[in-house]
Parts: structure tokens; sequence; C-alpha cells
């Protein structure tokens, strides 16, 4: 059978039905069952099968170059309107859009929002081609972008955000609903960076009363900031829209212990960025977080510790923190043996700090970071402990006592100058150099 490249389909669709004949009344006139011709008529009927596919495909018929889009050069499913006037097909803009530019494909014009608007009259012009040209064009409702969103589900998003600002029955209902799609869904979570307005509409209730809000509204609603907070296009867009920290250092101080938990988590995840740290910190969440893990509640507490250790990587939030008593609060957790390795990290960072470090002498900190490095088995626990040891021990001389105490009692820094790790080493050698030169220089005196 010859067959080429540059055949065009009918002279092919000729050539596997003639093989086909072939095929077929080869294995009818044997008597015993041709094995090979079996196989070669399968083969055939599957290479007819996708070339009668190909033939009712879009993509192998010339169309007008109206109905392409100039992302993909293919024929527009879904045609949007950008605001710089140009179309585009909705999967292909959205994409380019999710990996950060902000300026039109084609005209490299700045947006300045990145609301997609239906093109209904393109969409009416390829939907009546297609009919023409015998092309089964799929529903909006049923073509999808590549995160798996419909057109009907568009519409559900925007029906929900107008009902925030509804009845209060309403406003409980599309919030839950919500918090349950952008929980789910990543492609929910990304239309909210489509509109300027999705996230205003979202914390309106919680921003318009001066009441009290129903406990289950303003759960709903944070935990949705949550959710969205953890596409990585969100964070700027959520931490930067007005109000929003307000109210998540609001929520940290009321609602439920979940709502406080799930406020802590939010501010966690916007701070990757370290312009929204500095926000987050100028908004003065650090007292109410403090606040939150000096009640020690154990729902909130490991949100709370990732929250002040990504927010104090800062020199300006390290500041404010111990303001704001995050030292105390600290240790007193520590001492209670709660999420200690999580807070002795937190401690660590702190201890550039001079104020810190005085807070940490005056407290009893020596005394316990010593019994830690004696009883845990956390490498890096022990780590953050001889590195705020260090610390103490080059601001404060009246601490050299007890660490040398410690030394002769138990060779604590001396063990851990032996197996810890390389940077507790390095520290545990420094503590043992000044504690001998201390020595050293009393003899000579």
């Amino acid at each position: 059978m010859a067959k080429t490249e540059g055949d065009p389909p009918t002279a092919k669709a000729t050539d596997l039905k003639r093989e086909l004949q072939r095929l077929v009344k080869a294995i009818l006139s044997e008597d015993d069952i041709n094995v090979d011709a079996i196989d070669k008529t399968r083969k055939t009927l599957l290479a007819l099968k996708d070339l009668k596919l190909k033939r009712h495909s879009s993509f192998d018929l010339p169309f007008p170059e109206e109905f392409r889009c100039p992302l993909s050069k293919q024929l527009m499913r879904d045609p949007v309107i950008l605001n710089t006037g140009q179309t585009y097909d909705r999967p292909f803009i959205q994409k380019w859009l999710k990996a950060g530019n902000r300026t039109c494909p084609r005209t490299q014009q700045v947006l300045s929002h990145t609301i997609l608007t239906p093109n209904h009259l393109i969409r009416d012009m390829i939907s009546q081609w297609c009919k023409n040209n015998g092309i089964q064009m799929r529903d909006s409702v049923q073509y999808l972008n590549d995160e798996g969103l419909a057109e009907a589900e568009r519409d559900i998003f925007v029906s929900l955000l107008e009902k925030m600002s509804s009845t209060l029955s309403d406003q409980k209902v599309a919030a839950r609903e919500l918090r349950l799609l952008t929980k789910k869904m990543p492609c929910f979570r990304a239309l909210f960076g489509e509109s300027a307005d999705a996230i205003p509409q979202l914390v309106r209730p919680l921003s318009q009363s001066n009441s009290n809000v129903h406990p289950n509204l303003q759960e709903d609603i944070i935990t949705t900031l949550l959710n969205l907070s953890i596409h990585d296009n969100n964070k700027k867009l959520v931490a930067e829209t007005p109000k929003v920290i307000p109210l998540l250092v609001d929520a940290l101080r009321s609602g439920t212990i979940e709502t406080r938990s799930n406020a802590a988590a939010a501010l966690f995840t916007l701070s990757a960025l370290d312009s929204n740290k500095e926000l987050i910190g100028k908004y003065g969440a650090l007292k109410p977080l403090v606040e939150l893990l000096d009640e020690g509640n154990p729902v909130a507490m490991k949100d709370v510790a990732s929250a002040l250790f990504s927010l104090c990587i800062i020199q300006e939030n390290k500041a404010r923190a111990v303001r704001d008593g995050a030292v105390r609060a600290i240790l007193q957790k520590i001492i209670s043996n709660v999420h200690v390795d999580e807070l002795l990290a937190i401690l660590a960072m702190l201890s550039n700090n001079q104020k810190a470090v005085e807070e940490m002498g005056d407290l009893g900190a020596v005394t316990c970071l010593l019994n830690i490095i004696r009883e845990t088995s956390c490498a890096r626990s022990k780590e953050n402990c001889i590195a705020v040891l260090y610390t103490i021990c080059y601001c404060d001389r009246t601490k050299w006592k007890t660490l040398r105490d410690e030394e002769k009692t138990y060779g604590t820094i001396s063990q851990l100058a032996q197996n810890g790790t390389a940077r507790a080493k390095r520290k545990a050698n420094g503590i043992l150099d000044r504690l001998n030169r201390a020595v050293n220089l009393t003899h000579t005196a």
C-alpha cells in the first residue's frame, strides 16, 4: 500500500479502505486463522479511525485569521478580550497572566487590570463557521481551561461574590461555598486574581459593619483569604488589597479559635514575600500574634509560630516582636515544653537583637537552654540553643559562671563541640575559647 506524508486525506482514506478489503478477503479465504492478517486489519482500522477524526478537526481546515488566538495560533474556543482590546483564547491568556506577566502579549501595553471579558461576537462567528464546515464545537459550559474551570463555574463565582453584598443569610451561604471551592479547586483561587473587585467583594461583610460580625461568616471569609494566599500569584494582590491585612490582624484577636488560627496561617503564607513582611509588620500583626502565642491554645500554636518565624526574618519585625513581649512568651512556652523546636528557631533568630538578648539573660534562658542541649535528641534544637548561648556569652559576662559550672559538671558544651552540627561546633568552640581565656586572665591576675 503506497502511503506518503503528502497524501491528501481523501486519498489516504481510499488506500486504507482498499487495504482493509484485501486483508478481510485474505482472512476469509483461508481455512486456518491468519494471525498476521488479523493484526494488520486492526492497525488499518485504527489508522482509518484516526484519519476520520482528523478530518473533523478544525485544525485541518483553514480558518479566518481573526479566529486565531495570537498565543496558541489555534482556533479559539473561548475568546476573551483583554483591557487593551486584544482578543485571546481564555486558557492561553490565563496561562500568560498566571505566569506573572502584566502586559498584553500582542501590544506589550501594561495592563491596568486583568479582567477578561467574553468576546461574544467572535465566539458566535466561530460557532457559525464550525457549523458551516461540519465541525462540532464544544459548548462553553463543557470547555475547560488548563486548570479545569468551566464557564458555568465562572458564573457561580460571580454569583457568590454578588451575594456577599446581600442579606446575612446569603452572605453566610456564599462565604461557606467560596471557602470550600477555594480549598478544593486551585482554579477558583486564580479567579480572584482576574478581577480587581473580587477580594474587596469577599471581605465587604467584615469591613462594612462596626457591629459584631457573625462568627461563622468571619471564619469562612478569613479561611477563604488563607486559601487564596496559597496561590503564588495572589500573595501580593491579597496583601495589598486595602483592609485585608487589618482584617486579618483583627481576626487574630476575635472570633473562633479556628478563625484566629487561620488568620495567623494566612499571614504566614502571605509573608513569603519580603514586601508583605514589611506591610504586615506595619499594620501591627506582631503584638496579637505574640498574645495568641502566650494564650497557648494548641489549635493555633503551630500557625502562630510559623507566622512569627517568617515575619521576624526582617530586622524591623524582630524589633517589633521583642517590643511586644515575644521573648518572654517564647521562653515560657519552651520551659513548659510546648513546640520547643519551632520556638527555639524563633529565639535564635531574635538573638541578634540587643534588647532580646538582655531579656533572655534576665529571664533565665541560660539554664533553660543548657538543660535542653543535655536532654533533646534534635540536632537542630541543640544548634539553636548554643547559638543563643553564644550571643548571651558575648553580651553578658555575668553568665560565664553558669556556663563554666555546666561544663565542669556535665561537659555539655565540649560534647556539642565534638558531636554537633557544623554551626553548633563553631558556636560551642567559641564559648569554650571565651571561657578558657577568662580562666587564664583570672590566673594571671
